[in-house]
């Protein structure tokens, strides 16, 4: 590792930082086994003049989704679920499916299953008001936070139903959309080993790879090291404090929830989310503890995507990429208008964290911010130049 190229990601960070684009930034490199960079710069939180600390406590969002994927094949290895089971056999709310065609709906003719779960195939949506199928789903989790406010709070298991009672976008099979899927796959976990979510995940995963400060809320001990989240004000052309919450979230992760987000809920620290990384990278085993067999980690980094299902694939950040168990895969380097290698695979949050697992260079990148719809995927380009650029 030439670690004077490897040392200009200081100035990257420090220029979005001095721009007030970003307040705080922690970026980790493990090459090899070896962790060769880790790094923190700026603010956790200006109002509480909290600097980024190696510990620091971010919201993941949708980098719960690897979690989430490691969790479903945990209990397919012990047999208590098949990639193959259709999800009505866990969920009464994905019986008698209806889907969106022409404007009417119609009964689905095949069931939503696991592996399209897995690969955001299932034709459920998120809530989106811009298209019929996502207009339901909006209306669906409106009347959920209606709910919470009345002192009403969804669990998991209940959300999970409600998600499946919407109509689909289109049969499944037939098309990609990001979605509640990797919700719904945290209740049909619930469902086959009897413990809440969170419980499982803690048992499993967390407790055996220490991940001490991981879970779906922060601890009052613990506060002082939670990261504030930012969004843009157009309005002043500064960054303030995010004072809302989507996709189901509660309590602004201060509290635990009665719904844990298997899509988007975890809260972790850059050392937290590096073992669960090591892990991945390393045939499912970290530390001297197993928690995978390599079979499993094979399946969660191949692409898994039909040219049918690519065409709907169509995100600027997603170029050069499949998709697959929650998480894209490198399949086409030239696309991707960046260094890389094939095999490479990995998945982000609406915050603007990342990670990236390259199994063919044995190197893993983990970089954390904490601002409403991250800073836009060029940043995330030059931090990877630099570090491939650096082997």
């Amino acid at each position: 590792m030439n670690y004077d190229i490897l040392n200009k990601a200081d100035k990257v960070i420090c220029e979005r930082i001095e721009k007030d684009e970003i307040k705080g930034a922690s970026l980790c490199v493990i090459h090899k086994g070896d962790t060769v960079y880790f790094r923190s710069f700026g603010m956790a939180d200006v109002a509480r003049d909290i600097p980024m600390t190696k510990d620091s406590i971010f919201r993941c969002y949708s980098m719960t989704k690897p979690v989430t994927a490691a969790a479903v094949m945990t209990v397919v290895e012990k047999g208590l679920l098949s990639l193959s089971d259709t999800v009505d056999m866990y969920l009464p709310g994905f019986q008698d499916q209806k889907v969106l065609k022409d404007g009417e709906l119609v009964p689905v003719q095949q069931k939503v299953t696991i592996q399209h779960l897995l690969n955001m195939t299932a034709g459920v949506t998120y809530p989106d008001a811009s298209f019929p199928a996502g207009t339901y789903m909006q209306n669906m989790i409106d009347k959920y936070y209606a709910d919470l406010e009345a002192g009403k709070p969804t669990s998991t298991y209940d959300l999970a139903n409600l998600i499946g009672q919407q109509p689909l976008e289109f049969e499944p099979g037939e098309g990609w959309r990001y979605s509640f899927c990797a919700d719904v796959l945290g209740a049909v976990i619930e469902v086959v080993t009897g413990k809440t979510y969170g419980e499982y995940l803690k048992e499993t995963i967390f407790e055996p790879l220490g991940m001490v400060d991981t879970d779906f809320y922060v601890p009052e001990d613990k506060l002082d090291r939670f990261m504030e989240n930012y969004e843009f004000k157009p309005e002043t052309g500064t960054l303030e404090p995010c004072t809302w919450q989507h996709l189901g979230l509660s309590y602004m992760h201060k509290k635990k929830p009665a719904f844990e987000s298997g899509g988007a809920g975890l809260v972790s620290t850059v050392g937290d989310y590096s073992r669960f990384v090591r892990m991945m990278m390393h045939d499912g085993c970290y530390g001297g503890v197993r928690i995978l067999g390599r079979k499993s980690i094979e399946h969660m980094h191949i692409n898994q995507l039909t040219p049918q299902q690519m065409k709907m694939y169509d995100w600027e950040a997603l170029r050069g990429y499949g998709y697959g168990d929650l998480m894209r895969h490198m399949i086409d380097v030239p696309a991707s208008y960046g260094l890389g290698s094939e095999g490479e695979f990995g998945w982000d949050g609406w915050l603007g964290s990342y990670v990236a697992m390259d199994p063919a260079e044995d190197l893993a990148i983990i970089y954390v911010i904490q601002k409403c719809g991250g800073n836009g995927y060029r940043d995330v380009q030059l931090l990877r130049n630099i570090i491939y650029s650096a082997l």
